[in-house]
């Protein structure tokens, strides 16, 4: 056991349950293609991090899928919204002996593992970290000391999640430091250079 855990939140790859936005333009078997390879590219970029690895499925954990036998502990998301669940799953893992712990999610084609371990770099003298993504949301956020108000009074998946993320921050008279903004992918827009694989 190290004493770093980056957990990793998935969405169990379902045709028609993944990527629903995306899924109004290119259809629901382009969009479960694009969020294989999303899928495929989070365990790219965290399969030689040091930090224990906990992957919380959304639904339930497969019986064999890409993480499975590869040094990633297996988890299940529990809670009725998504603040909810990030806290329990938080709660659960420091609860474990861990001093400093990162959240990630799965849909962000531009994060690589030097973020991660830059994030992690800055925990050491940071209360918090945390990776704004471009949508107004974040796709990462570390933390020493487990704190659930950080989840609480949110909006999920507009674009005031990290304004509002970062003003409890402060509020709390704690510090934090920011990674780079990335591009999640959740429209066709945000495809980049998945477009020529995926939907031509």
């Amino acid at each position: 056991m190290t004493k770093e855990a980056l957990i990793i939140f998935v969405k169990n790859a379902e045709l028609g349950k993944v990527k629903t936005r995306l899924a109004k333009d290119i259809g629901d078997e382009k969009a479960l293609e694009v969020y294989l390879e999303l899928l495929q590219h989070t365990k790219d970029i965290t399969a030689d991090l040091v930090q224990d690895k906990y992957v919380f499925y959304s639904s339930f954990i497969p019986e064999n899928d890409i993480f499975s036998n590869a040094g990633y502990i297996l988890k299940q998301q529990k809670g009725d919204d998504l603040g909810e669940r990030m806290s329990n799953a938080f709660e659960e893992v420091v609860g474990l002996g861990y001093e400093r712990a990162a959240i990630i999610g799965s849909d962000c084609l531009e994060l690589e593992a030097l973020y991660i371990e830059k994030g992690f770099e800055c925990l050491a003298f940071r209360d918090f970290i945390i990776g704004p993504a471009r949508d107004g949301g974040y796709y990462l956020l570390g933390m020493k000391t487990f704190d659930s108000g950080i989840f609480k009074g949110i909006e999920w998946s507009t674009s005031s999640v990290y304004k509002k993320t970062t003003d409890y921050i402060e509020s709390q008279n704690k510090d934090f430091h920011k990674l780079p903004p990335l591009s999640d992918v959740d429209t066709i827009d945000d495809l980049g250079r998945l477009k020529t694989l995926i939907i031509e």
